[in-house]
């Protein structure tokens, strides 16, 4: 089994990133790395350069119609993508496209042995639908790394884990009646936060029923109602024995959040990727790639991914 941790980080994939006065602006990415830095984390993990996507690599996800229009409106630098939330900037393709390269690079470093598992800060754009852009989220890189290990390395269970404060949504829907994709996401009860789904009844549909788990939890959930949930989750992935895991951990969901309602602490982000981890070895692989996701508290992020990829260094 391979050995270390491969974090995928640079001014490139910084890029990602809405401007100064928006939520996800392209500040997160330093944020991270100062905090990274000063816990001496660059000399006990190996640093990989971002790429970007190729075009066929967006298609193993997205339409041809979707990729078209984000390139279309990536050369204009006007309007949206949405219906208000994911601003369009010149060059927007290209950033996009770079985030999901980034997955992609953790994801062959895995496959490839280089590491036995990965962090990429400024990942997990888990809202972007196959045909339409969400919540920030233009390319939906978890998607096309859940779609291209089964094409290009043709595994088949993969396992998807949410601990952002917002569901899951894109990858949800998209995976609903696949079940080869393992899905368990914790957020913030959709009564109170967008995107206003993954209700505890949505589980899958047809061949894929029980293979979601969707826990919503109250506004105010804290570190102790993770607690609670989170054995939920080992068992449920445990039951089907996935070849990957990808782990989607949004930073949004500790206190203090400005968009938020969560009260979980760093301390759950690095249980959650030790106990991945540790799960992934005793399945016999150790593969577990971890997607920053959301937060826009920057102190929060900083601290909660650095707490990942402590847990991932341990697990």
């Amino acid at each position: 089994m391979a050995q270390g941790v491969a974090v995928v980080a640079g001014e490139q994939l910084a890029r990602y990133g809405f401007g100064d006065g928006h939520p996800f602006g392209p500040d997160r990415h330093g944020a991270f790395m100062r905090e990274f830095e000063a816990h001496g984390l660059q000399n006990r993990t190996a640093l990989l350069e971002p790429r970007n996507a190729t075009e066929d690599e967006l298609l193993l996800f997205h339409t041809p119609a979707y990729v078209a229009f984000v390139r279309e409106r990536s050369a204009t630098g006007h309007g949206f993508l949405d219906s208000g939330d994911t601003p369009v900037f010149r060059g927007v393709y290209e950033a996009a496209a770079c985030v999901v390269g980034a997955t992609l690079t953790a994801a062959e470093a895995i496959m490839d042995g280089r590491a036995r598992r990965a962090f990429v800060p400024i990942a997990g754009l888990h809202h972007a639908a196959r045909g339409r852009a969400a919540g920030f989220c233009v390319f939906n890189d978890c998607g096309v790394a859940a779609e291209l290990l089964r094409k290009r390395h043709g595994l088949k269970r993969i396992a998807y884990v949410d601990i952002d404060a917002h569901h899951g949504d894109g990858v949800f829907y998209a995976f609903e009646s696949d079940p080869e994709l393992i899905f368990a996401d914790i957020h913030e009860d959709g009564r109170y936060l967008y995107p206003g789904t993954g209700r505890a009844q949505e589980t899958g549909k047809g061949a894929a029923e029980g293979t979601k788990l969707n826990i919503p939890v109250p506004p105010g959930a804290d570190e102790s109602v993770f607690d609670e949930a989170w054995p939920r989750v080992i068992e449920h992935l445990a039951r089907y024995e996935p070849e990957f895991i990808l782990f989607q951990c949004g930073a949004d969901s500790v206190e203090g959040d400005p968009i938020t309602h969560m009260r979980f602490s760093p301390a759950c982000h690095g249980r959650a990727a030790r106990e991945l981890g540790a799960l992934a070895d005793r399945l016999g692989h150790g593969r577990v790639l971890g997607m920053g996701g959301g937060g826009y508290n920057r102190t929060n992020l900083a601290k909660a991914w650095v707490a990942v990829v402590e847990g991932l260094l341990q697990g």
